[in-house]
This record gives structure tokens, C-alpha cells and sequence, in this order.
């Protein structure tokens, strides 16, 4: 939470978006949300570390930004493109020099804004579209890949909170 504001899909519809959208988008906002307060109390010492050999926060992050991107592409009706592979087999790697928190959330929060622009323009009537899926060409709809960034955002951030307070207890 914010201050004293209760969680974000407890404040009420966001102007600009389908009602049957509202979900996805509270639960975008609540992921921007935790991320800045990691980006305030996480140690740089701690972005790349892992504890007990879970994955980094660094990595939770990354991957945050990068599946958001993935997902919300599937659910254009796009395929990956050669930049997008090339993103998601290095996700799990620091760089050199290693990338910051700061540098993350930024990166993570600039596909939030492009995700909330797709979803401004998503129009309700094209929910249960079909879409197709990685190279399996798995089957799925729009609803259900915009539903599936959203929750899977939430799942990473929470575990990079969970990460963060791990470090935080040594």
C-alpha cells in the first residue's frame, strides 16, 4: 500500500479503460507500486544475490517487464520478435557491469506504460478473440493472456518481495 491507501483494486475504476479490463490494470498499477518501494529499501548489494540458490530479484524484475512484453505481444496476435528471444534467454543474467535496480524498474515500468496503452485500446468485444501461443502455437484468447501478464506479474513481484525480505533477515 501506498501511505494509507488501501490496495489498488480497492480504490475504485481508473478513467480510460473497459470495466472489464479493471482488474488487469489494478493489478499492473499494484505491481508499479511494490516495485518502487523495492527500488527505496533494496541494497544494490542484494539485486543479484541468491539466497539459497532461488532466483534473484534482479531476475523477478527483469522478468517481469519481459513476460508482461511477451504476453500482451501473443495477445496483439504478434509473434515474438528475434529482440524478444534474445531478452528472454537473458534474463537470469546480472550484465556487466550488472544492472541496477533502479535500471530494472525503469525498464519494467516503461512496458507497464506500453501495456497500459494496449489495454486503453483494447476493446471488449475483442476479449475472447482467439490467439495462439509460443512456437506451439498453443490456443488461448486475448482475455486469457492479458489475464494470465497480469496475475504472473503480481506472482514474480511477490516473489522478489519475498527475496527482498529474505536478504533483509540475514
Amino acid at each position: 500500500m501506498t501511505a494509507d491507501l488501501p490496495e489498488v483494486w480497492l480504490r475504485g475504476r481508473v478513467d480510460g479503460y473497459a470495466p472489464l479490463l479493471m482488474p488487469i490494470v489494478h493489478a499492473l498499477l499494484q505491481v508499479r507500486e511494490d516495485i518502487d518501494r523495492l527500488v527505496q529499501r533494496v541494497p544494490a548489494e542484494h539485486v543479484w544475490m541468491r539466497p539459497g540458490g532461488a532466483a534473484s530479484l534482479g531476475f523477478h524484475i527483469r522478468h517481469t517487464g519481459g513476460a508482461l512484453d511477451r504476453l500482451f505481444t501473443y495477445a496483439r496476435g504478434e509473434v515474438l520478435s528475434p529482440e524478444q528471444k534474445v531478452a528472454l534467454r537473458v534474463e537470469e543474467e546480472p550484465g556487466n557491469p550488472p544492472s541496477s535496480l533502479k535500471e530494472l524498474a525503469d525498464e519494467a515500468n516503461a512496458v507497464i506504460d506500453r501495456a497500459f496503452e494496449q489495454l486503453r485500446s483494447t476493446q471488449p468485444e475483442s476479449l475472447l478473440e482467439e490467439r495462439r501461443v509460443g512456437r506451439a502455437a498453443l490456443p488461448s484468447n486475448v482475455l486469457g493472456l492479458l489475464f494470465h501478464a497480469a496475475e504472473h506479474s503480481t506472482r514474480h513481484i511477490g516473489q522478489a518481495i519475498t527475496t527482498a525480505g529474505m536478504l533483509a533477515a540475514r
